[in-house]
């Protein structure tokens, strides 16, 4: 499969124009995954454009690109949203490459009651960091459509989104199975995943969810870390909704 790199230049770009890649982009290319010209590759610019061209010039600061096709990519709908709750050790950014590169569309940092990271005082650091990853991810995967990172939520923001999302909080002790809930009809709301830390999800904060709609929901009769629950639950909602 060919090579595939991400530019904002690929928005406005034709059949017959060169995107050129510059900075680090260029240099990943070039001197990392080592394109030489007329090697094919594609482009696009995380908002829907792919781009399939050929190299006509490669150097660590510059990649010249002739597009051969273009097209433009809806975005999928409904779409699937990830509300990671902040874990310690780099197990939530293990949850956010995965989640990217099986089909996530958004993305949603929460600081849980039981949360053993904090981000008071470095949303901002920790909200670059899982943007990175994404992008990242999301180019190993040859995503045309790059997830969002939303700011980071508490309790109350996660209430007030229920209101006009289809809310599914994985939680071990829940009667329903996943499975069964996601068989189900499904309107074009949001799917919105919550996944606790490691210590799960708070008696106060399933209560809060419960009240507003929130449904309660396993896998299966395992307990998954919370590094991989994001992630088997998006393969099952892909699945059922016929993106894979």
């Amino acid at each position: 499969m060919a090579l595939h790199f991400v530019t904002d230049d690929a928005s406005t770009a034709g059949v017959g124009d060169v995107v050129v890649l510059t900075g680090p982009e260029a240099h990943h290319a070039a001197a990392v995954r080592r394109v030489r010209v007329d090697e094919a590759v594609t482009l696009g610019d995380g908002r829907g454009v792919w781009l399939e061209g050929v190299v006509t010039a490669a150097a660590p600061k510059q990649v010249d690109v002739l597009v051969k096709a273009r097209a433009e990519i809806s975005a999928p709908t409904p779409r699937i949203v990830l509300v990671q709750a902040l874990a310690k050790g780099d197990r939530d950014e293990l949850a956010v490459q995965a989640a990217t590169e099986l089909g996530v569309d958004a993305i949603v940092p929460w600081q849980a009651a039981r949360s053993v990271s904090r981000w008071d005082a470095k949303a901002d650091k920790g909200l670059a960091r899982w943007r990175m990853i994404v992008r990242e991810a999301a180019k190993q995967a040859h995503r045309a459509w790059i997830p969002e990172v939303e700011g980071v939520a508490r309790l109350a923001d996660l209430v007030a989104r229920a209101k006009d999302a289809h809310v599914l909080v994985l939680e071990p002790s829940a009667d329903e199975r996943l499975t069964a809930v996601a068989s189900g009809s499904v309107d074009d709301r949001d799917i919105v995943l919550v996944v606790g830390p490691e210590g799960g999800i708070a008696p106060e904060e399933l209560a809060a969810l419960g009240e507003v709609g929130a449904r309660l929901v396993r896998l299966g009769d395992t307990v998954l870390r919370t590094s991989t629950a994001g992630a088997a639950a998006i393969s099952v909602l892909s699945a059922t909704a016929g993106r894979w």
